[in-house]
């Protein structure tokens, strides 16, 4: 059977895939595309989590679409809302049928002689392997494993009777009602669990290493809401979004040029809702700067009220070792636990964790510099999405699908049919930086040596900044000396075969 060939191929049907499929329907009229998503259900992380609460961290004006605007009146939106919104989205603009379901990418293979790749797929139903051709590869296949997560070789661990989940897998059938409950972790999935599961259980602890900066904030956005009410949509959200970003970069740059003032301030509001007597030093004073690493983000301040009305508790000690009955701590207390929650952090993977082959070649990622965040030296016909960690990642994901059109626009207009990105003369001595920098996460630290390296000039960047982005994204050049169009390359030339010849003599 022939291998199918498509113009695009988009890797991933969740938030960013979606939305890339839409760009290019609108910018790239005409373009025929595929998109191969390894799970069963398009969503992406808002259908691969399940587990209580789950919820944005970031307000739906801003994690939204920009060409589909957010009506429902919660801003801070859980997660079967964004679910629906993305398969909304999806149905509204028939993306939705040009997705396959359980095509799990292994393999992409370029060919420079067919100007074009060959993406290998793991049929999940029929355990078949399948070839589709592309001639542009567009990766939204997210920044984690969906098939690991990141959890610590705690001692002991056998020994605890009850079970142990991770919230990326979490089971249907849990009840949780009247149990103690641990939950270890301190990032934005411990505190939405622990208010989430506190009005059932006997009693839910979050035990954590160390503390994080978390701060309240509104599930429902009033100027939103008001906006909607007496403009056309499509200009209140607009007017929101703007709001919301100025807001998110505002805040952010006050972490980078005044951190002091911007740590006493969250920490005084944390002493407001927690009151005079709580150990705001011990529990919830990080030993880094806010934005070091993200924000977590309080709804109607959840998690503060279960501390407050004695539904939850935290605990800031190390774990010894687990035990039949719960976890030991370093400092000799023994948490008893029915139940033991490791919200740990993700495993990063590069793009999808499948295997990338430039001309026979294997490609080694942490090799290449990476081109405006979003391609990579060597690598051709290529773009990935990666969000914000400052910011809502759907800010970014929208720019790059734009980026991708702008540019697959450009090679139909000049006739060319790759297009790859190389260090010019002047970048010879570029200094090496991380692909993520000023961000000491654990789950970014562990994996930075496996992503590409960025330089301290345009177009080699990744700023993480959405309005220096926008200028670089949407204005500069793409005809910068960086970015190299040509024509697929010719065919070896045969060799006549010495029979032949010595036959024909």
């Amino acid at each position: 059977m022939a291998t199918e060939t498509f113009d695009v191929i988009i890797v991933g049907a969740g938030l960013s895939g979606v939305g890339a499929a839409v760009h290019l329907q609108r910018e790239c009229p005409g373009r025929s595309y595929a998109i191969l998503e390894s799970r069963e259900a398009m969503g992406g992380t808002w259908d691969l989590f399940r587990y209580p609460g789950i919820r944005s961290d970031s307000d739906m004006h801003t994690l939204g679409y920009n060409f589909k605007p957010w009506i429902d009146d919660k801003a801070i939106a859980d997660g079967p809302a964004i679910r629906s919104y993305v398969n909304e989205t999806a149905r509204e603009y028939g993306v939705d049928q040009h997705i396959r379901y359980r095509h799990r990418v292994t393999r992409m293979a370029w060919s420079s002689q067919d100007a074009a790749w060959t993406v290998t797929a793991e049929r999940g139903d029929s355990g078949e392997t399948v070839e589709v051709c592309g001639k542009f590869l567009f990766m939204c296949a997210g920044y984690y494993s969906y098939r690991r997560a990141h959890t610590p070789d705690f001692p002991g661990r056998e020994n605890f009777l009850g079970p142990i989940i991770h919230p990326q897998f979490w089971p249907k059938d849990l009840d949780y009602s009247g149990k103690k409950i641990v939950v270890i972790g301190s990032g934005a999935t411990a505190v939405t669990l622990v208010p989430a599961m506190a009005d059932q259980a006997e009693s839910v602890v979050m035990l954590q290493r160390s503390p994080t900066y978390v701060v309240s904030r509104p599930a429902r956005d009033w100027i939103a809401n008001l906006l909607r009410k007496l403009l056309p949509g499509s200009w209140a959200y607009a007017i929101t979004r703007w709001k919301n970003v100025s807001m998110q970069q505002w805040v952010y740059n006050r972490t980078r040029t005044a951190p002091l003032k911007v740590r006493d301030l969250l920490l005084k509001r944390l002493r407001k809702e927690l009151g005079p007597d709580y150990d705001i030093d011990t529990h919830f004073t990080p030993h880094y700067n806010p934005w070091d690493q993200r924000l977590c983000l309080v709804p109607d301040s959840d998690l503060f009220e279960a501390l407050r009305d004695g539904k939850a508790s935290v605990v800031t000690d190390t774990i010894e070792c687990f035990n039949e009955t719960g976890i030991r701590l370093s400092s000799g207390e023994q948490l008893e636990a029915d139940i033991i929650v490791t919200a740990t952090g993700l495993e990063l993977a590069v793009l999808g964790e499948a295997e990338v082959v430039v001309d026979g070649d294997t490609v080694d990622f942490s090799q290449t510099w990476s081109y405006k965040g979003l391609m990579y030296t060597g690598v051709p016909n290529l773009v990935t999405t990666f969000g914000y960690i400052n910011a809502s990642w759907t800010l970014r994901a929208d720019l790059t699908a734009e980026f991708s059109c702008r540019l697959l626009n450009h090679m139909a207009e000049t006739g060319t049919e790759k297009v790859v990105p190389a260090l010019r003369p002047e970048d010879a001595d570029m200094p090496a930086r991380d692909w993520i920098e000023e961000f000491s996460a654990g789950y970014m630290q562990r994996f930075m040596h496996k992503f590409p390296k960025q330089g301290d000039r345009e177009p080699w960047i990744n700023p993480q900044n959405y309005r220096r982005d926008r200028v670089m994204f949407r204005n500069d050049p793409l005809e910068d000396g960086a970015l190299q169009f040509s024509s697929r390359e010719p065919a070896d030339t045969a060799q006549p075969d010495e029979t032949l010849l010595r036959e024909a003599s």
